[in-house]
């Protein structure tokens, strides 16, 4: 395909096809089809086919088609195409605008120089037009093989029989077409139009290729081989080979095969490139780990989980590219137009060729401007301002860790005004840990986390486990306990070094005739009225102190709701805890208390939701992905944080891989960049069309300039979508 045109009629051929629907990509040359279950692939195939174009199936996901190999060798052959054309065309030109190098016979010369330039360099555009016509139908390379046809074609006849052959023969430089008779050739034209479209598609095959740089990256990461562990021994194997439950091995500096699960070592591995995180991640026996992360430490064992297609990797790749083969709202009005624009544009070249012949004008000067309508009409710049927006926008974002579902979310953040925050595991950590130890008087610190810490040990309970974890880091190993004894829903209880332990709700202790001092009393009631959960200790049954376990709000969640409030939007926190829990919490980010919707079950989430909306508001939900969906999916823009997961993936249009709701604000910021881009080159590419179209017409518009400006026009607009690459996460 060379232009939208071109995208376009391969679309329209599939959807004609019973139960087909397609959407065809012209920047990534990808068509993405949903078809019945009895229709044959070869089916869709062949359609292409006899729209004049050629088509193979994708490769397995693993093995993305995004390896730029095909454009690397269009690119190749079009500098080819470019640089003869440009030794050869440039002597043209020269000899054509200035008098003084004009030397007897000088044309023949021009005709002999130009001659290769508009038959073999520009070749492609006369063979696809060719193609075209054969089918019924006319696409931009139409209108270039016309023009350059035409002007090439009309100085053969004037150099032959229109007396521009005879010696002598001078040519004024002008940039305005010329007033001149049948003695008048334009082999610069047609020369000069080929020279500046070649430059131009070449220089657009090298920059679609710079805008997928980043998903092609990403397809990358995986490892290519991989040692398997079976019988203590090592064995290198292909990485397609790999099949679920397989141990492999990873030293230290080589990639994660596939998604697993430690079960031996400890390390610290590099997920930079699949989260935007530049900080290594701990893990040990137990902790799941994701293919194409980076080892940098130790040597681990991992027990293989997902394989192939259904690793974070893949996912994530095919995340990015559904999102580039979509369109835009705004590309579909691009779409309409360009669908009608080249039969358009051929009546308004006639229509002018038949004026200018009717006032008068000489034939040389009405085909001169009649060239210049067909060659400054081609929008091909209309059908890159999307798709390169969209492959640039999406790669910068998958590099950071956010995966845009499709073209459509970008026109939802544009629009959203109010930010739902789902509490545990989004604004705060989600993990209780131990907060705070307020020993009785005359009891030490030390003693009350080694002999609280050792009953809470032998519990699976979260909050005994935040308490276990948390002694456990100041006192070193806990000693064993004997005697254990679980209260369900109030406390354990325990001997440790031969002293009775009771650990618990402050409830538990009262039952066993154990009361906390003034002073515990009062510190149970400021923590719970800081929203901390308090945990009393009693030993050999006087009251010890208390431990204080919290759900710790995320150190980057304050500076996430201060970046949210400069990108316009309101801040509304929603969670199941308690209202003065929610407070504390939305006390610490800087969320007014007006704006916090506590006690609300997982399954009124929606409601919540849908509550915010009826007020007129536009709403985003930023959630884990898992409890969240329902909300997630009701909300006009959901944002799922976190894990990258299957659900997470599945329920919202943002996910965003990093646990940091920080890249909830870089996402939004980045869909509206690439939102602001699409716009801005479609402006710009309707703009020139429409300003130069009646240059054209009016005969004031050199078909040499208009074919250079033409060709610029669409390096302008993948230019400008590149400038996307500059976009800076603010957790960077």
């Amino acid at each position: 395909m060379t232009c939208a045109a071109c995208a376009g009629r391969v679309e329209r051929k599939l959807n004609k096809l019973d139960g087909v629907t397609a959407t065809v990509n012209f920047a990534t040359e990808r068509a993405t089809v949903s078809y019945p279950d009895g229709l044959d692939v070869g089916a869709l195939v062949s359609a292409v086919e006899a729209a004049g174009y050629t088509a193979i199936p994708p490769q397995p996901a693993t093995q993305s088609t995004v390896d730029g190999e095909a454009t690397d060798e269009r690119a190749e052959d079009l500098k080819a195409r470019f640089v003869i054309a440009a030794l050869l065309g440039l002597p043209v030109i020269l000899l054509s605008m200035i008098p003084a190098l004009q030397f007897p016979f000088w044309q023949w010369v021009a005709l002999a120089l130009s001659s290769p330039v508009v038959l073999v360099c520009g070749w492609p555009f006369h063979r696809t037009a060719a193609v075209n016509l054969r089918h019924g139908a006319t696409t931009m390379d139409t209108l270039v093989s016309m023009g350059v046809a035409v002007a090439y074609l009309w100085s053969v006849y004037a150099l032959i029989w229109g007396g521009a052959g005879m010696p002598g023969m001078v040519h004024e430089f002008s940039l305005l077409p010329r007033e001149s008779s049948t003695a008048d050739i334009y082999l610069e034209v047609a020369a000069g139009v080929t020279m500046f479209l070649l430059l131009g598609r070449w220089l657009e095959a090298g920059s679609k290729r710079r805008s997928g740089a980043a998903l092609r990256a990403l397809l990358a990461l995986g490892a290519k081989d991989v040692a398997v562990l079976a019988d203590g021994r090592e064995r290198r194997i292909p990485v397609d080979a790999l099949t679920v439950g397989t141990l492999f091995v990873v030293r230290p500096g080589e990639k994660v095969a596939t998604d697993g699960v430690v079960e031996e070592g400890t390390s610290a591995l590099d997920r930079s490139m699949l989260t935007g995180e530049s900080v290594p991640e701990e893990v040990g026996p137990g902790t799941a780990v994701a293919g194409g992360t980076v080892n940098a430490g130790g040597r681990l064992v991992v027990r293989a989980s997902r394989v192939g297609a259904d690793t974070q990797l893949a996912q994530m790749a095919r995340l990015v590219e559904q999102a580039q083969a979509g369109k835009a709202q705004v590309q579909r009005l691009a779409d309409r137009v360009s669908a009608v624009f080249v039969p358009v544009v051929l009546v308004i070249a006639a229509a002018t060729l038949a004026f200018w012949l009717l006032w008068g004008a000489t034939a040389s000067f009405a085909l001169t401007a009649a060239v210049a309508v067909l060659v400054i009409a081609c929008p091909c710049a209309l059908g890159l301002a999307t798709p390169t927006a969209l492959l640039v926008g999406t790669g910068r974002g998958a590099q950071l860790g956010i995966l845009v579902k499709g073209p459509e979310v970008l026109e939802s953040t544009r629009r959203v005004d109010t930010i739902v925050l789902d509490k545990t595991g989004t604004v705060t950590t989600g993990v209780m840990t131990l907060a705070g130890v307020v020993p009785a008087e005359g009891v030490d610190r030390i003693e009350l986390l080694r002999l609280a810490g050792a009953v809470e040990a032998a519990s699976e309970h979260p909050i005994a486990r935040a308490i276990a974890d948390g002694a456990a880091k100041e006192v070193g190993e806990l000693p064993t306990v004997a005697d254990f004894g679980n209260n369900e829903g109030l406390g354990v209880q325990g001997t440790v070094s031969g002293r009775a332990v009771v650990v618990g709700r402050p409830r538990l202790l009262a039952e066993r005739g154990v009361e906390l001092t003034a002073e515990l009393a009062e510190a149970v009631r400021v923590a719970e009225g800081s929203g901390r959960t308090v945990v009393a200790a009693a030993v050999d049954g006087v009251a010890a102190g208390l431990l204080m376990v919290s759900d710790t709000v995320k150190p980057t969640s304050a500076e996430a709701v201060r970046r949210l409030r400069q990108l316009g939007l309101r801040p509304v926190l929603l969670t199941g805890d308690n209202a003065t829990v929610a407070a504390a919490v939305a006390a610490e980010v800087g969320i007014p208390a007006a704006d916090v919707i506590a006690e609300v079950m997982p399954a009124d989430k929606v409601a919540a939701v849908r509550g915010l909306q009826g007020e007129g508001r536009v709403v985003a939900m930023v959630g884990d992905g898992v409890n969240d969906a329902p909300a997630l999916a009701a909300a006009d823009l959901g944002l799922s944080l976190g894990t990258g997961t299957d659900v997470a993936i599945e329920a919202g249009d943002l996910t965003l891989v990093r646990g940091d709701l920080r890249v909830a604000a870089d996402a939004i910021r980045l869909s509206r960049r690439t939102l602001g881009t699409i716009k801005g080159n479609l402006f710009w590419a309707f703009a020139y069309n429409v300003a130069g179209l009646p240059l054209a017409a009016a005969g004031v518009l050199n078909p040499m300039l208009a074919g250079a400006a033409m060709a610029f026009s669409s390096v302008f607009v993948v230019t400008n979508s590149l400038r996307l690459h500059r976009f800076r996460s603010w957790a960077e």
